[in-house]
C-alpha cells in the first residue's frame, strides 16, 4: 500500500531509493516497462512485485514507527507530482487529437463494464470509442469490450489498486484514436487511491449501484469530490431494495455541491439516453475545440 492509501513506509527501506529513479520515470512501477504488450492488446505489466500499490520500492503496507509525518506527507507529494505530470502529457495528447476521456471510478460490482458495453452499443454509429480496461488481474472485461467492436488494450495492475497516468500513457500507444473519439478508461475497483490519480482524463465519472448504500458518498468523499459525474447504477433493482436514491443524492451533493447525477440502469436501459447525451455533447465541443 501507499501514504494514499492511508498506510505509511517501512523504515528499512527509506534509504533514497525512492527519489533515485529515472525522472522520466514517474516512480519505478518494479515492472521496468519490458512487459510484452503483445501488441494483442494485453498491456502485461505483470505487477507481481511485492509492494501493492506499484508507486516506488519504498512503500509497504506497514506503518513505519520511526519515520516523521514529513517524510511520509513529502513521499506521497513526490509521487503525485510526477504523475500528475504524465497525466499533463495525456491530456495534451488527447486534447490534440480531438478525443474526449472518461475515466470511470467505483467499487468493484458496481456494473461499470455492462455499463460501458451498452453504451459501446448505443454510440458507436455516432463517436469511435477507444477502452482503456484497468483490473489487478484477467482479461475478462477488454474481452467483452472486444466483442462490441470497439479496441480495448487491458492493464493488469497486479496487486496495485489504482491505475496511474503512466500506464495510461503506455497504453494510448497501442491505440488509435481518431479525432471525434471518445477514450472509456475504466478504473480499477477501488473508492479510494483512483480519486488521487489523474490520468489526463477530461472528467472523472463515478458508478455507484443501489446495492451498495445511500451513504457510500460520506464514507469515500474523496472520490465523489474528485468527481464530475455520479452515475447511480441498477435503477431497476429499486423496487426490491431498501435504499433511497434521493438521500443518495443529497449525501453526494453535500460533498460535492457541483456534481452532476444521473439515475439509470445498464440492464435495463433506463435513464440511459441521459448518459449517451451528456457524452456526445461533449466529445462534440471536444472535437470542434
Amino acid at each position: 500500500m501507499c501514504t494514499v492509501c492511508g498506510c505509511a513506509i517501512d523504515p528499512a527501506l527509506m534509504d533514497g531509493s525512492a527519489n533515485d529513479a529515472d525522472p522520466g520515470h514517474t516512480h519505478d512501477h518494479g515492472h521496468s516497462h519490458d512487459h510484452g504488450h503483445d501488441h494483442g492488446h494485453e498491456h502485461g505489466h505483470d505487477h507481481s512485485h511485492d509492494h501493492s500499490h506499484d508507486e516506488i520500492p519504498a512503500l509497504r503496507a506497514t506503518h513505519a514507527p520511526g519515520v516523521s509525518a514529513e517524510r511520509i506527507v513529502s513521499i506521497e507529494r513526490d509521487i503525485l507530482s510526477k504523475n500528475n505530470a504524465y497525466a499533463a502529457a495525456n491530456r495534451a495528447r488527447l486534447r490534440a487529437a480531438g478525443v474526449f476521456a472518461l475515466n470511470l471510478v467505483s467499487s468493484p460490482g458496481s456494473g461499470k463494464t455492462s455499463l460501458l458495453v451498452r453504451t459501446i452499443e448505443a454510440l458507436r454509429e455516432r463517436l469511435p470509442i477507444a477502452v482503456i480496461e484497468g483490473d489487478q488481474q484477467t482479461s475478462h472485461d477488454a474481452q467483452r469490450i472486444r466483442a462490441t467492436g470497439a479496441p480495448a488494450v487491458q492493464i493488469n495492475t497486479g496487486r496495485g489498486c489504482h491505475l496511474d497516468a503512466h500506464m495510461v500513457a503506455h497504453a494510448l500507444d497501442q491505440l488509435e484514436l481518431p479525432r471525434g473519439g471518445v477514450l472509456f478508461i475504466e478504473n480499477v475497483g477501488n473508492l479510494v487511491c483512483p480519486a488521487s490519480f489523474d490520468l489526463g482524463e477530461a472528467h472523472k465519472v463515478a458508478v455507484l449501484s443501489t446495492t451498495e448504500g445511500e451513504d457510500k458518498p460520506l464514507k469515500y468523499p474523496d472520490m465523489f469530490a474528485a468527481a464530475d459525474l455520479m452515475l447511480l447504477n441498477k435503477s431497476d433493482l429499486l423496487p426490491h431494495l431498501e435504499f433511497d436514491a434521493a438521500a443518495c443524492i443529497v449525501n453526494a451533493l453535500r460533498v460535492n455541491p457541483r456534481l452532476q447525477t444521473l439515475t439509470l440502469s445498464a440492464r435495463s436501459g433506463e435513464g440511459m439516453q441521459a448518459f449517451y447525451d451528456w457524452i456526445t455533447a461533449r466529445a462534440r465541443a471536444v472535437a470542434a475545440a
